[in-house]
């Protein structure tokens, strides 16, 4: 395996608290007080909805050119306010049900500005490659980054019984729904509510990932530093980059997922 030296990134995640809530706060109200100036200043009189739209748009061109945030976020900041806008007129509903829908999104994305990795599900197929690549005869110990709402280590430990899973999620909801699952399940799997950075990999034979791009290089600096030799590192769809992995395995599935291996 041809390893290439990357270099080291030494900032640290960002703690969850106030810190990690300003970038969002600052885009969404700049974008909004822009608007409304503009709305005020034009010449021409703008309604609502042209005003929604506009702080949109400004919304998307601060997260991409001043804080240069990926496009799938920019399109987020676009569209967050005008579909609320047409929610709120088109559904009638209650406000209890936008502030539900608000908790709920934070429950469940609001790791993302901190992790800069969205919920990743895997799938059954998934399941059942890794069931093929683990070990048959013997226990093992395995560990999913990013383990979402549980359904993989949960499926694996009713699989594989004699294996130890444990998985670590920083998104509070899908953390929870795998913690009972795991409790329901019955079988050798804890969840976690912890950053992936926090895990010490030097007990796990094995350590899955399905995260995103961004922290990928330094996620393989902390593996080839702690993971012992003969260990394997299996990550879906992302790759490393500038390194080889040892054996790739379409999956066929409807989002053409990738397994990548690599054996340490």
């Amino acid at each position: 395996m041809k390893i290439v030296s990357l270099p080291t990134e030494t900032a640290q995640p960002a703690v969850f608290g106030p810190s990690s809530l300003k970038k969002p706060l600052i885009i969404l109200f700049g974008s909004m007080l822009a608007a409304g100036l503009l709305g005020v200043l034009l010449p021409w009189s703008l309604t609502l909805q042209q005003v929604i739209w506009l702080q949109g748009v400004i919304a998307a061109l601060i997260s991409l050119q001043l804080f240069h945030l990926p496009i799938w976020q920019g399109v987020i900041y676009l569209l967050f306010l005008p579909l609320l806008l047409w929610a709120v007129i088109a559904l009638d509903l209650s406000a209890t049900w936008y502030l539900a829908g608000f908790v709920g999104l934070v429950l469940v994305y609001g790791s993302v500005y901190r992790t800069r990795v969205p919920l990743f599900l895997s799938s059954q197929r998934a399941t059942n490659r890794l069931v093929q690549l683990l070990p048959q005869d013997h226990s093992f110990k395995m560990i999913d980054l990013g383990s979402g709402c549980g359904g993989l280590i949960c499926r694996l430990a009713k699989m594989l019984p004699y294996g130890v899973y444990h998985g670590v999620e920083m998104a509070l909801l899908p953390c929870w729904i795998s913690k009972l699952r795991g409790v329901l399940s019955g079988q050798h799997c804890q969840f976690q509510w912890e950053s992936i950075w926090q895990q010490d990999l030097s007990s796990y034979d094995v350590v899955y990932a399905y995260l995103s791009p961004v922290p990928m290089a330094r996620l393989w600096e902390k593996i080839c530093q702690e993971m012992r030799p003969g260990s394997l590192f299996i990550s879906n769809t992302f790759a490393v980059p500038e390194v080889a992995p040892d054996q790739s395995i379409p999956l066929d599935d409807l989002s053409g997922a990738v397994l990548y291996i690599w054996r340490l």
